[in-house]
């Protein structure tokens, strides 16, 4: 398992449009998954243990973000051929387990992952109410392991900015997690 970070934040990049499949049988695309303060974009799947150590902070935090009016979607990305955990039954049943406050979709052609420059999971891309990125960094100091109660919850901190301001913070820690898994071609 390979672990990368994604590059710094490019401010003001615009959001990309997507139209997408999500396990609650709806499409979802960037009008539907806004909120009126932003949106949080996030590439996740089941597998990844980057994922699964904050997933629980994840639900927290998306769910305390939706009240600032910052919208939330969450799309997997990897080749379910390389991880069977992450196929749509898995995402469907994880979804349900967890109950996601967020839409779950699946990218299976990973062109929308391509346009975003996602390069792992979690990889998060935070929008401004004009939908111009404003956060590309952590959820906060965990890795593979979930960090201790009470670090900085750097991606919840920089929303709440983005949300009360337009604007996120200068300073950014990068995620860090597993490689998305291309298809070979």
């Amino acid at each position: 398992m390979v672990s990368l970070s994604p590059p710094v934040c490019d401010f003001g990049r615009p959001a990309i449009d997507f139209d997408l499949p999500g396990v609650d049988g709806k499409r979802h695309n960037l009008a539907s998954a806004r909120g009126p303060q932003g949106l949080l974009v996030m590439f996740i799947c089941n597998h990844c243990p980057y994922v699964k150590a904050v997933i629980h902070r994840i639900l927290r935090d998306t769910q305390e973000l939706a009240t600032l009016g910052i919208g939330s979607i969450a799309i997997m990305s990897n080749d379910p051929a390389e991880y069977a955990e992450d196929s749509w039954p898995n995402m469907e049943r994880i979804a349900r387990e967890l109950a996601f406050p967020f839409p779950y979709v699946l990218d299976s052609s990973q062109e929308v992952a391509k346009a975003y420059g996602a390069v792992c999971t979690p990889d998060f891309f935070g929008y401004n109410a004009s939908l111009e990125l404003q956060y590309r960094g952590r959820l906060d100091e965990s890795r593979k392991e979930t960090a201790p109660e009470g670090v900085r919850r750097d991606l919840f901190e920089a929303m709440q900015q983005v949300a009360a301001t337009g604007r996120g913070p200068g300073r950014q820690i990068p995620s860090i997690g597993c490689s998305i898994k291309w298809r070979s071609a």
